[in-house]
């Protein structure tokens, strides 16, 4: 009983919250996005160094969308809105593991590493992102039913190759200004940390705002929630797991990257 005792106290020190604390297991219930919808375009920025961080993020093994089965099986019915008028969904990002969540706020720490400043957060000093709210050390992501996610046109055009050290444009500039992505305008680049990736933010023009309003109302239509800081950003409102972070990393599988 004394051995019980210890184990316990073991867990409460390390985990005081048992809900909260990562699982290094994948649920059964989660499921690759492709198996699902395999129509929707994956561009996984965190598989590569094409994303704030400058490098390939911890716990992406493979550019693979994991995702509860109800949150990929609603993506999948907004893909089935979309495809007949010829646009596809392209998604960002899915599940992130704590461990990723972990190494951007490394990241954010490390203040002298501001080698993708010059897309990513051109205005903002790089020690207020915690302060404004752009790093946190928990994630809706990690909870297996958030989404980052836009729209293309189909069929898809070639997007642009990004090569780390090449010349960067800041993410708020007009489209043909900025990093030549394949989607319709939304007004910035994907994880633009600046004020114009709020999603009502009037300051964009008619044809982005229209092209916001056209992902929300069909993501709120199949039961996601968007965070109003980041157009691109939605949230299964009936979750699974609301309390739960996870940490199992993204890997591959045959015939998957």
């Amino acid at each position: 009983m004394k051995i019980v005792w210890m184990l316990l106290a073991v867990l409460v020190l390390f985990c005081p919250a048992p809900a909260m604390c990562a699982d290094p297991q994948q649920p059964e219930n989660f499921v690759d996005v492709s198996s699902v919808a395999p129509t929707i375009v994956m561009d996984i920025r965190y598989y590569t160094p094409h994303n704030f961080l400058g490098v390939p993020v911890d716990g992406y093994e493979c550019a693979r969308c994991l995702l509860t089965r109800p949150a990929a099986e609603a993506l999948a019915r907004v893909q089935q809105d979309l495809e007949p008028y010829g646009y596809s969904l392209k998604i960002y990002d899915c599940y992130r593991p704590q461990r990723a969540v972990n190494h951007f706020v490394r990241w954010a720490k490390a203040i002298d590493d501001t080698k993708t400043k010059g897309e990513f957060y051109p205005t903002l000093d790089k020690r207020n992102l915690f302060r404004d709210g752009f790093i946190a050390s928990r994630s809706g992501h990690s909870r297996g039913s958030t989404v980052d996610l836009t729209i293309v046109p189909v069929p898809t055009p070639a997007q642009e190759t990004y090569t780390p050290g090449q010349p960067l444009q800041p993410c708020f500039q007009p489209v043909d200004q900025r990093f030549k992505d394949d989607t319709i305008d939304m007004g910035t680049g994907f994880d633009c940390f600046h004020e114009l990736s709020h999603t009502a933010n009037p300051d964009v023009g008619p044809r982005q705002r229209l092209n916001r309003l056209l992902l929300k109302t069909l993501m709120e239509k199949h039961g996601f929630v968007n965070y109003s800081k980041e157009w691109w950003h939605y949230s299964f409102r009936d979750e699974p797991y609301p309390k739960t972070f996870f940490d199992f990393p993204i890997k591959c599988v045959p015939g998957a990257k």
